[in-house]
Parts: C-alpha cells; structure tokens; sequence
C-alpha cells in the first residue's frame, strides 16, 4: 500500500514538472524581437557632420559668426589704381640746362585733375616731324632706380631728357615739329611743341637719354 502511494505521488510531480516546463516554453513569441531594447518615440536624428567652411545643425557655432570668422575677401580696386592718366595730364618742355656738350631738358607733366594721382618710372619720348613720322631712334633710359611720385591736383613731376651737342658729337640732325610724351603705363601721348632746334637723328651719338620721374618742374 504504501509503495504504490509513493509511486502515485511520484507520477505527478512528475507530471506537474512537464506541465511547468511547457509553460514556461510557451511564453516566447518565436522571434528575436523580445530581446531587443524598446524604442522610445522622438529620439532626434543623428547630427549632420559639420566642416570647418560649413558648419552643421548641432556644431553649437551660429551661422552669422561661422561665416564672420571666414577672412573676407578684399574689395576690388578702381580701374588703374592711383596712376594718372593721359588724360589728366598736360605736358610741357622746360628751359635747357646745357652742360658738357650735353643739351638737357625737363619733360614735366602736370596734375591738372581733381585727385591726387601718382607717376612712377619713365615717361615715353619720341621727336616726330610735321606728320607725325618720327625722327631718330627710340630713346635710352638711365639705371636710375624710378621713385613713385605723388601729384596733388596742381603739382608736377619731370623726367629728364638729353643728348650730345650736334655740334660737338657730328650727329645728322633734324628739326622735330613737336615731342610726344606719353606717361607712364598709359598709351594715349601728349603733344607738345618742340621750339629747341635741330636734334641728333642719326650716327653714333645719336641717342636720345631719360632720367626717371622726379617731383617738381626740374626748373
């Protein structure tokens, strides 16, 4: 009697013990999504990758002051910056200052503007008769290291322009209507009438020679 109590009672906790296991197996859904971490609505974004010309949405850097430490480009400059031009110029021939068989003249251009402009290097010289064809060979300039000049409107600069004596050098000569002068860096020539004589045109001591631009007339 006894042992078949023992067996009875042994057959349901044995029946109990599957009946829990089946349980506990059925209380999974059949995939991996339970083991994952819930969501949570409103998570934000991942933040757009910032660079240092761009700056993205969460750098902490303002657009306004991003774009203020940027270095700014510097403006453009007016057409020609401070050189004068031909055109607000006049020209004129000084007194010659003859010396050493040499015959010099002042070339003197003249601030006849309004602004304050500037001259820098040699001025462009050439002797040309009545027709405008020119006499003589292009002239030398001088090592001379040129200086910028400042013109105020009414102030003048001058160059310094010479050549041998025909008399002394035998040079062939001519006698030139007018000397073209043309400031420098510009195109356009001034027309200035040449009331000196004859010049050198041909043979050796023909050249024609340039200082550069200093302030005043050369008087």
């Amino acid at each position: 009697m006894t042992n078949r109590s023992l067996g009875v009672r042994r057959a349901a906790l044995l029946a109990s013990s599957v009946a829990l296991l089946g349980l506990l197996a059925g209380c999974g859904d059949g995939d991996d999504t339970a083991s994952a971490p819930p969501s949570e609505s409103g998570t934000a974004a991942p933040a757009t990758t910032a660079t240092p010309s761009d700056p993205g949405p969460g750098s902490g850097v303002p657009t306004d002051a991003a774009s203020a430490s940027r270095t700014p480009s510097a403006p453009p400059s007016p057409a020609g910056g401070t050189r004068c031009h031909t055109f607000e110029l006049s020209a004129s021939v000084g007194r010659n200052n003859p010396g050493a068989g040499q015959e010099n003249f002042p070339v003197v251009l003249t601030n006849r503007s309004s602004r304050t402009c500037t001259l820098h290097g040699y001025p462009g010289t050439a002797f040309v008769d009545a027709s405008g064809r020119q006499l003589g060979p292009d002239p030398q300039r001088s090592a001379t290291e040129p200086e910028t000049v400042k013109l105020a409107p009414g102030q003048s600069a001058w160059a310094g322009l010479s050549f041998a004596n025909p008399e002394v050098s035998g040079a062939g000569t001519a006698t030139p209507a007018a000397l073209l002068v043309t400031p420098p860096d510009e195109e356009d020539p001034l027309k200035v009438p040449w009331k000196s004589g004859e010049v050198p045109v041909s043979g050796n001591e023909s050249s024609v020679r340039l200082i550069p631009f200093s302030p005043g007339t050369g008087a």
